[in-house]
């Protein structure tokens, strides 16, 4: 009887700590849960998203962060501009060669026209961002990026981690093109993406194009910075093609 005891005791304390464990679980899951907003976009062919169901503080529903280079950490997350909600890439201490991305999960496309605002907040090394299309991971993508600091617009392959600018169509390597000064305010960055060629347009004008054949599926869309930016984006328009 001593026996039959001992073992049922046993028993019980066994599952009382898997009982604790799977609660400590449950609670690990729940705080990750409310770590991104509750609310995903609605996608259709021709769609705008505009951040503003989403919850403060954290970054919306479907979407990933990842990053690039000799970090490995980035901070994107709803925050408020004058009374709007907009995505934000909070993070101003990572090194130069860094690269903060963020993708939405919901969608993969090939052919696809992407419109967004941007302003640049703040940055030493580096301010602006602009979009990523064709991501496979966090080491294989394009991306065009608009500069505050430098006043220019650059495409760019990022491959095995590397990141090369890429020729313009009738121009050649160029290091992309000098623009109007972008200031502190809002600019609206558009891209094209046609099979294997990308149209750049900054606030309603064409400003290049270049064609690249290095990533030819379909991929992820969404927006980059680098090293220090602390840059805002608002009004994601995705059309699918």
């Amino acid at each position: 009887m001593k026996t039959i005891s001992m073992i049922v005791l046993s028993l019980i304390f066994f599952i009382s700590c898997g009982q604790t464990a799977v609660n400590k679980n449950a609670d690990k899951k729940a705080v990750q849960v409310q770590e991104t907003s509750p609310v995903p976009p609605i996608i259709s062919t021709d769609t705008i998203i505009n951040f503003n169901d989403d919850k403060m503080g954290v970054i919306p529903a479907n979407w990933s962060e990842y990053a690039t280079g000799k970090d490995n950490s980035t901070k994107w997350e709803i925050s408020n501009d004058k009374g709007n909600q907009v995505l934000t890439q909070m993070s101003n201490d990572h090194p130069n060669y860094h690269f903060n991305v963020i993708v939405f999960d919901d969608l993969a496309a090939k052919n696809v026209e992407l419109q967004a605002k941007l302003k640049g907040l703040t940055g030493d090394m580096d301010q602006g961002g602009g979009f990523v299309w064709r991501f496979i991971d966090a080491d294989n993508y394009y991306v065009v990026r608009a500069n505050p600091l430098e006043d220019n617009v650059v495409l760019y392959k990022v491959k095995n981690g590397k990141r090369t600018d890429l020729p313009l169509l009738g121009k050649g390597r160029t290091y992309g093109v000098d623009v109007e000064p972008l200031g502190s305010g809002w600019n609206t960055l558009k891209l094209t993406v046609q099979d294997n060629l990308f149209t750049v347009f900054l606030n309603g004008k064409e400003i290049f194009k270049v064609q690249d054949n290095t990533f030819t599926n379909a991929g992820k869309v969404g927006f980059w910075t680098k090293a220090d930016a602390v840059t805002s984006f608002d009004d994601f328009r995705i059309i699918v093609k």
